[in-house]
């Protein structure tokens, strides 16, 4: 075993398809063709498939892919977005990037996710949308906020950055919504060399909005019928996600394995264990647990050689770059619990049997 345990390697997947890779990075090279050609085409046919919808749009990061969705739907200044409380900030800055307001939702203590029962009471004549967000592999409660939002006639759409694969009733993630921006940064579940996204949608005609917005508003060179961006995932991320997604079925049952360790062994009465329905394919991006005493935990398991991380300590209402929206302490209870108390675990393709033990008799010592 290690002298420590990083929370993430990503050593053991590159290695076992570096042949793969260095022949995939040396064809984009050799071709000479770096922006907007037949691996970037190639990726998205194959990544739409995998999720089973009829368009994969490739953007430069989830936080463009988020914001582009909207952009494409037309949200703007005086609109409002509900988004979770108890997410990454991208997941309300892609909302801000339009102009438009964040409008945040409690989070459920069960689940982490955004409370359903509390969505209604924030919708308004001025919401237009929902970003449902997936939050640590988990899929969100889809059938419920669909069924608001029809009723209300507002867009789903998932913020999948975290949930590659995950599924609920047979569907992926990806193809739950009215549309879907998926983040690919180095340490997801399928992760580029650098930053990376795509949007996924059966929406003809989005897809088609999306295409051009990404490209400087453009379907044809020097016709710009959009005020567009320059959000393009390159040929040399999409041959690298390529490679991986060939393997990404193996890594995530992998990932379940290793949650289900934790699941079976950790018994410590001062650490609350993540709990999901078994009708969920959860890919555990993240393996959350909860403790009021978080900060001795963690320097416990360092002290132990045991890398722990936090997700996320500082909610979306406290963050000073939303100071503007007039929220304070105590107006996101949940949310302000979770913040306070989560402990993301090690989880990595490639842990050993020893590694997993040293992790669960640790803790099961705190």
């Amino acid at each position: 075993m290690k002298d420590v345990i990083a929370y993430s390697d990503l050593s053991y997947i590159h290695n076992e398809i570096k042949d793969e890779l260095d022949a995939a990075v040396r064809k984009v090279i050799d071709s000479n063709w770096f922006i907007m050609g037949e691996e970037l085409q190639k990726f998205e046919e194959e990544y739409a498939a995998y999720c089973n919808v009829k368009h994969c749009i490739g953007v430069g990061n989830g936080l463009d892919a988020l914001h582009l969705i909207l952009a494409a739907y037309g949200i703007g200044p005086g609109d409002e977005v509900l988004v979770p409380s108890n997410t990454f900030i991208a997941t309300s800055l892609a909302v801000s990037y339009c102009q438009a307001t964040p409008v945040l939702v409690d989070a459920d203590a069960s689940t982490c996710h955004l409370d359903v029962d509390k969505i209604e009471e924030k919708i308004t004549d001025k919401t237009k949308a929902i970003i449902a967000v997936h939050l640590y592999g988990r899929v969100a409660d889809m059938e419920s906020i669909c069924a608001i939002a029809k009723k209300h006639n507002l867009r789903v759409i998932e913020d999948a950055a975290q949930a590659h694969g995950a599924m609920l009733h047979g569907k992926r993630v990806g193809s739950l919504g009215d549309a879907a921006g998926f983040s690919f940064y180095p340490g997801k579940n399928l992760g580029a060399f650098g930053d990376a996204g795509a949007v996924t949608t059966n929406d003809d005609e989005l897809a088609r909005k999306i295409r051009a917005l990404r490209n400087y508003g453009s379907e044809q060179k020097y016709h710009h019928i959009y005020k567009g961006f320059n959000s393009r995932l390159d040929e040399l991320q999409a041959a690298i996600l390529r490679v991986k997604l060939t393997r990404l079925e193996e890594w995530t049952r992998e990932r379940r394995e290793i949650a289900g360790y934790y699941r079976e062994h950790i018994n410590n009465p001062k650490i609350t264990l993540p709990v999901y329905p078994e009708t969920e394919q959860h890919v555990w991006h993240i393996y959350s647990v909860f403790t009021e005493n978080r900060d001795e935990l963690i320097k416990y398991l360092d002290d132990n050689g045991i890398k722990a991380l936090v997700h996320y300590p500082i909610p979306v209402h406290m963050q000073e770059g939303y100071v503007e929206l007039g929220y304070k302490q105590g107006d996101y209870p949940v949310a302000e619990r979770l913040a306070s108390q989560e402990v993301s675990l090690p989880l990595w393709v490639g842990m050993t049997e020893e590694e997993k033990k040293h992790i669960v008799d640790t803790i099961n010592r705190f």
